[in-house]
C-alpha cells in the first residue's frame, strides 16, 4: 500500500496590515517617482519663467497644472498595482469624464489660448496695449483671463479666447538697459476752416506746455484729409505708460480749446 505524497506547503505571501509588501513597495516607488518627477519639472519651470521673465502667476499656473497631471498619473498607477478593481477605475473614469463634459468650451478654449499666450508673448505684464476696443497697461495675465487698468480707473478682464480674436496692438517700442519707451500714438481731427499751418502752429504750444521730462519730444504728422476733415495723427514717447493717462487728454484739450478760438476768431 503506497504511502500518499504530502503536498508542498506554501508560505504565505508576506504584508503588512494585510497589504502585500510587494504592493506596498510598488506604491512606495511609484510616490518616490512622482514626487521626484514634480519637484524636477516645477523647479525646471520656476527657472524657465525667471530666464524668460514670465510673470510669476503665469508660471505658478504652469506649475499647478502640471502637479494635476502628476497626480492624476499617479492615482491611476498607484490604482492599478494596488489591485483596485477595474469596475472601480471605470466609475473613477466616468466621474472624471463627466467633470470634463459638464466644463464649457469655453474653459477649455480659454486654457489653451493662454497657453498659447504665454508661448507667443504679444505682450507683458506692465506694457501698453490696445486690444480690440480696450486700452490700458496690462496688470495680470493668467491661463483663462488678461486684465487691463483702463484710463478709466476700470480693471477689464478679458478672457483670452476672445485675445485671440482681437486685434492687438503693443505699444512698446523698445527696451534699452530694462528701460522701456513706448510709442504712443492716437488722432485728432479736425475741421478745414482752420489753416493745416496753423493747427501745426497750435500743436507747436501745446507740445512747449509739457512740462514733465519725457524721453522723446512728441510730434505730430498729417495723416489724412477727408471732406469733412483733417486728420494728424500724434506720436507720444514715454517711459512710464502711465503718462498716456494724462498727457493724452491734456493734449487733445489744449488742442480743441485752441482750434475753438481760432474759429471763432475766422468767423468774426
Amino acid at each position: 500500500m503506497s504511502t500518499p505524497t504530502p503536498e508542498p506547503t506554501v508560505a504565505p505571501e508576506p504584508s503588512f496590515l494585510g497589504v502585500p509588501v510587494d504592493t506596498i513597495l510598488g506604491i512606495i516607488i511609484i510616490s518616490i517617482i512622482a514626487i521626484s518627477l514634480e519637484r524636477i519639472v516645477t523647479r525646471y519651470l520656476l527657472r524657465f519663467a525667471k530666464r524668460t521673465k514670465l510673470e510669476p502667476n503665469v508660471a505658478n499656473n504652469l506649475a499647478l497644472t502640471f502637479r494635476i497631471f502628476v497626480l492624476i498619473g499617479a492615482v491611476a498607477a498607484i490604482s492599478h498595482v494596488g489591485g483596485f478593481s477595474a469596475d472601480w477605475i471605470v466609475s473613477i473614469s466616468a466621474i472624471g469624464a463627466a467633470a470634463v463634459g459638464f466644463a464649457s468650451q469655453k474653459t477649455i478654449g480659454n486654457f489653451v489660448a493662454g497657453l498659447f499666450l504665454i508661448a507667443a508673448r504679444p505682450f507683458k505684464v506692465g506694457n501698453y496695449v490696445r486690444i480690440g476696443t480696450v486700452e490700458g497697461i496690462v496688470t495680470e495675465i493668467n491661463i483663462n483671463y488678461t486684465k487691463v487698468f483702463t484710463a478709466a480707473n476700470n480693471t477689464v478682464s478679458i478672457s483670452n479666447l476672445q485675445i485671440l480674436d482681437r486685434e492687438i496692438t503693443n505699444f512698446l517700442y523698445e527696451t534699452v538697459d530694462h528701460v522701456d519707451l513706448y510709442c504712443y500714438t492716437f488722432d485728432l481731427g479736425f475741421d478745414h476752416l482752420v489753416p493745416a499751418d496753423k493747427i501745426a502752429e497750435l500743436f507747436s504750444e501745446v507740445f512747449s506746455k509739457i512740462t514733465q521730462p519725457l524721453p522723446r519730444n512728441p510730434c505730430v504728422i498729417f495723416s489724412r484729409s477727408t471732406a469733412a476733415e483733417r486728420v494728424f495723427t500724434i506720436y507720444l514717447y514715454v517711459n512710464n505708460p502711465q503718462d498716456i493717462f494724462v498727457l493724452k487728454p491734456m493734449i487733445a484739450q489744449e488742442m480743441f480749446q485752441r482750434w475753438d478760438e481760432e474759429r471763432a476768431k475766422l468767423k468774426k
